[in-house]
């Protein structure tokens, strides 16, 4: 039986400002590798599971030379710099084990080992519990998050959830999105 010694440091903390740091960690450390900064970033910040982002493929992400979009749900996410240049150079340099010869013809963000697949879910979440991260607890923290800033409707149009799983973190949250709706009645409008 394997015993693993247990990081306290991220017990002492609120759990919103250890994921931060681990946010901070990934947008910057250029010695990871920028799929894994990415997948990481996905899950920390916009609470998806790792077989969501597995499945991700080409035509779930939309680049011009000033923004970056993501299908998470329904309605496309944009992505804020650093991260929208880190989706970019994955999008750009992505191979697998099997497109090694492939010169980028496959349509999968995060290719996986076998030809024509992405990568399966069971192993980007081993690759993600490696940098130290733990996928289940990490959409979770990052869910609740959410839930406490954004109204359910468009927290799940955002993440592509049920609107009754947005409601339940919404509730869960105590969430008051009346802050909400007065910022975005306040933003100019859209040409």
């Amino acid at each position: 039986m394997e015993i693993r010694k247990l990081n306290t440091t991220s017990l002492s903390q609120p759990p919103a400002k250890a994921t931060w740091e681990q946010a901070r960690w990934l947008l910057n450390d250029d010695t990871l590798k920028p799929e894994d900064r990415v997948a990481g970033l996905l899950v920390l910040l916009y609470a998806q599971w790792p077989a969501a982002i597995s499945r991700l493929t080409l035509d779930h992400v939309d680049t011009d030379e000033h923004h970056v979009q993501i299908a998470l749900g329904r309605e496309p996410v944009v992505l804020p710099e650093p991260l929208a240049d880190l989706v970019r150079q994955v999008a750009a340099t992505r191979q697998g084990h099997a497109t090694i010869g492939d010169h980028g013809t496959s349509p999968w963000l995060f290719p996986g080992g076998q030809p024509g697949r992405p990568i399966s879910s069971y192993q980007l979440a081993e690759r993600l519990r490696h940098l130290g991260l733990r996928p289940g607890q990490a959409r979770s923290t990052a869910l609740f998050q959410l839930a406490t800033d954004l109204p359910a409707a468009v927290l799940a149009r955002m993440l592509g959830i049920h609107i009754a799983v947005a409601v339940a973190w919404q509730h869960a949250s105590a969430g008051d999105w009346a802050s909400y709706a007065a910022d975005v009645s306040r933003r100019p409008p859209r040409n």
